[in-house]
């Protein structure tokens, strides 16, 4: 076995010491609320998979029909010879669903931000970012080498101060629903701002698209936008959709530019196949009554979830989407808390630094739609329990 550098086991002990440390757990099972590690049973409330759908039958037979189709890798790039049926039909299904002219499929929503800030953004063009906004919105500017300038958290009136000292106009850029906190960006008003200033304004709505707005259309149908006043959409199908990649939507004209600068698009195999097959089912699904039957089922969860913690002694984040953060402050205690609702039967991860603020460490209860009313009964009523306990 090589030596491991001091510097790296440097590093390793410091997370310890600061209840930092990150580690994996294996799931034995499919994506569901039912959840099993280490051969124990729990109830999981930290999923993303708002919808329900990762599991849903119809994306299971759409997968294997689209893999004996098409196979199952992409091959090569999408301008190699990786750009297969299925990710043409699913490119013009999202488009003509959110009113835009061109939709660009990528791996995965990290890399999505990460192409299209980093084609965007230059030295002379800055990035004016939400102080919350993803690691990946932030990681493009980077990769641009881009002056990045951050605003106060959802604050219009701090992002026209900062656009107002910026000499050239640049990328205005925010999540739609933000992932730790569970809020909506002000999307009209900065929409306005990017307009007043010739900016462009991205928007990553990741945590929006499936879950709010007419059709499940996401946080600019919420905010009445379209493509003229959001002119790059971001979207990510590994959370609403269930499945896994990434789409950005855009004009004719963006996406032939992004097409030749975003570097994750241009120098990455295809998403697959298969995979795209069952995004479209899963679009499909969406859309119809099935779908806004389910956003239903979130709403009642989210408003039974609030109705019930504001009882408790904590104080409720400003979410009324599927993120249910429940602050905690220090780190070791978020992990206190977290293993006390493992010994209940409830699995949610402690959130902390850097992921989050420091001294905002916290349980981020993600609820979805395939819970039943008695698991978020048992959610609540274990809360009740533990938090109580802390006081």
């Amino acid at each position: 076995m090589p030596n491991t550098p001091p510097w790296v086991e440097a590093a390793l002990n410091e997370r310890r010491q600061q209840s930092l440390l990150r580690q994996t757990v294996t799931l034995e099972g499919p994506q569901t609320p039912n959840a099993t590690f280490a051969n124990h049973q729990y109830k999981a409330f930290c999923s993303n998979d708002y919808l329900g759908l990762a599991n849903h039958p119809e994306l299971i037979r759409s997968l294997h029909e689209s893999a004996h189709q098409y196979g199952v890798g992409g091959g090569s790039s999408h301008l190699v010879c990786g750009h297969l049926a299925p990710h043409q039909a699913l490119e013009e299904a999202l488009a003509d669903w959110l009113g835009y002219e061109r939709v660009m499929l990528f791996s995965t929503g990290y890399m999505a931000n990460l192409g299209v800030i980093s084609a965007l953004a230059a030295k002379d063009r800055p990035v004016a970012q939400d102080k919350l906004n993803h690691a990946s919105l932030l990681d493009g500017a980077v990769l641009a080498q881009a002056p990045l300038r951050r605003y106060l958290h959802g604050d219009v009136a701090s992002a026209e101060k900062l656009l107002s000292k910026l000499a050239t106009p640049g990328l205005l850029v925010t999540d739609g629903i933000f992932s730790m906190d569970g809020d909506l960006a002000p999307l009209a008003e900065l929409s306005k701002l990017a307009a007043r200033r010739d900016w462009l304004l991205m928007v990553d709505d990741a945590h929006g698209l499936g879950c709010v707005g007419e059709q499940g259309r996401g946080s600019l149908a919420l905010e009445n936008l379209d493509a003229e006043s959001l002119p790059i959409l971001v979207g990510t199908f590994g959370k609403a959709f269930g499945t896994s990649g990434a789409f950005a939507a855009t004009s004719h004209a963006m996406a032939d530019y992004l097409t030749q600068f975003a570097r994750p698009y241009v120098y990455t195999t295809a998403m697959s196949p298969a995979i795209a097959g069952a995004t479209l089912t899963a679009l499909k699904l969406i859309q119809s009554a099935e779908g806004q039957a389910r956003r239903e089922k979130l709403a009642q969860h989210i408003a039974y979830f609030r109705h019930r913690l504001s009882q408790l002694p904590v104080k409720l984040m400003a979410s009324n989407t599927a993120i249910q953060p429940i602050v905690i402050g220090e780190s070791s205690t978020a992990i206190k808390v977290s293993d006390a609702l493992k010994s209940l039967g409830i699995w949610c991860t402690a959130i902390r630094p850097p992921t989050v603020p420091v001294g905002s460490a916290r349980l981020r209860i993600t609820l979805s739609a395939s819970h039943t009313d008695d698991d978020l009964v048992f959610l609540c009523d274990s809360l009740e329990c533990v938090l109580t306990s802390l006081q």
